[in-house]
């Protein structure tokens, strides 16, 4: 049997952190104090350089100018330096702006370089030209001046150059926490180079979609228009060819009609039969007018690109119209230009409205009137026919209700007038007949006397 030895053998104790551990001092001696006390402050510098040195390097997203400018006075403020430059190799980094940068001992940039003083302009063309380590440095002054070689990657890109007063000597903390500053500031610059560029990038990208989004709007309208004109075409093609089949057979059988009832009319004595024969011979005449205008509204295009619409007007009413008809126009106000679409509906209403005072109305005058007013047109036709404002009401009202296809063409001047914001009316004019007046909303137009 195995007994255990006695007595128990036991751990050592750990020793306790002292203020040697912490300081490399040992307090239990007086003289250590001073040493201590001089750490203590270094310590304290080497901490806020540091806090300092994190403050400039968070300005990356701002550009390698506020960079750049912020290192420097971390640099100045921790060496209380007179001098402090920073330079960067030529070809180096060569986004980062600006290359140098001379900060004085009044705390001002030194932006020309002809002006510092020749020692300070002689080492930033050393780091211009890659060739600072070849400067030499005169023994008596290293104490009060730094160079410290920027690095990135394991080339040198640039270098920080510091002279500090005479009162303040640089020793080996001063030359670590510039170089943390140096290597730190190497890596920013090129974040910073990453950052513009990516930033540029994505510029340029927005600024593509942008010009693709407008190249497809413009695509798809002239898609748009592109399709428009080949409706406009076919609907052109089949006018054409209705219109074309109307004079060669329909109103060549009226005519036809009319000249068989003029033979037979010629042969009869018969005065009852006469007169009924010339009944049918006017029915036919008028019946050849409708037909002509009929034609004529189907070989017409949708007006003119260099015609306004009084012109328009003008010329419709002298186009087909009957030679017992006097149709006369007159303008209002001062003609301004109006929307395509607009011009032709009010075209369309106006000839539907003198085509049927020709064929219904058996009158022997009619005026065309538009007037412009500021934010409104007004179109009226008017006759000295037999027409009954209350009649076409009536007519239009059941063709609206009950659709056959009679009077379709009431039903389609009140379409166009709703479709362009405006009303149609129908009234008694004061030339005797009916009255048709169509109200359509437009912009006034600007007062050029006004300043």
């Amino acid at each position: 049997m195995t007994t255990a030895a006695w007595p128990p053998k036991r751990t050592p104790a750990r020793p306790r952190p002292d203020l040697e551990a912490l300081t490399g001092l040992r307090s239990g001696k007086p003289h250590y104090y001073p040493e201590y006390r001089v750490s203590a402050e270094r310590m304290r510098r080497v901490i806020h350089a540091l806090e300092r040195i994190s403050a400039a390097l968070v300005r990356t997203m701002e550009g390698s100018e506020a960079l750049v400018r912020a290192v420097v006075e971390a640099a100045a403020n921790h060496l209380s330096a007179e001098w402090v430059a920073f330079a960067l190799v030529d070809g180096e980094l060569p986004d980062a702006r600006p290359r140098h940068l001379v900060r004085g001992p009044d705390s001002a940039e030194w932006p020309d370089l002809a002006t510092v003083p020749v020692r300070i302009r002689d080492h930033v063309r050393h780091i211009h030209t890659g060739r600072a380590d070849d400067h030499p440095h005169p023994a008596e002054v290293t104490r009060r001046h730094l160079h410290v070689p920027v690095r990135l990657d394991g080339r040198v890109v640039g270098g920080f150059i510091a002279w500090t007063p005479e009162e303040r000597e640089i020793d080996g903390t001063d030359q670590s926490v510039l170089r943390i500053l140096a290597g730190q500031t190497a890596a920013a610059l090129q974040n910073c180079a990453l950052h513009e560029h990516s930033a540029r990038l994505y510029a340029h990208a927005t600024q593509q979609a942008d010009d693709l989004k407008a190249r497809n709007d413009q695509l798809v309208a002239t898609q748009a228009e592109l399709g428009a004109a080949r409706q406009r075409e076919v609907l052109d093609v089949e006018r054409h060819r209705i219109a074309r089949e109307l004079h060669d057979s329909v109103t060549q059988y009226a005519l036809s009609a009319g000249m068989h009832i003029e033979l037979v009319r010629s042969e009869i004595d018969d005065e009852r039969l006469r007169g009924q024969l010339d009944t049918a011979k006017d029915l036919t005449r008028r019946a050849v007018e409708q037909l002509r205008s009929a034609i004529y509204a189907l070989n017409e295009r949708d007006g003119c690109a260099d015609e306004d619409l009084p012109s328009m007007l003008r010329r419709l009413s002298g186009v087909h119209m009957p030679d017992e008809l006097r149709v006369e126009v007159r303008i209002g106000g001062k003609p301004v230009a109006l929307p395509a679409d607009c011009e032709q509906s009010l075209f369309r209403i106006a000839g539907e409205a003198l085509f049927n005072t020709a064929v219904h109305a058996d009158a022997s005058r009619a005026v065309v009137r538009l007037a412009y007013t500021c934010g409104q047109v007004r179109l009226t036709i008017s006759d000295d026919g037999r027409g009954s404002p209350d009649a076409v009401r009536r007519s239009l009202r059941a063709s609206v209700v009950a659709p056959s296809g009679e009077h379709r063409g009431l039903v389609n001047m009140q379409t166009r007038a709703r479709e362009l914001g405006g009303s149609l009316t129908f009234r008694r004019a004061r030339l005797g007949g009916l009255q048709v007046q169509v109200d359509v909303p437009v912009p006034c137009a600007p007062d050029r006397s006004t300043p």
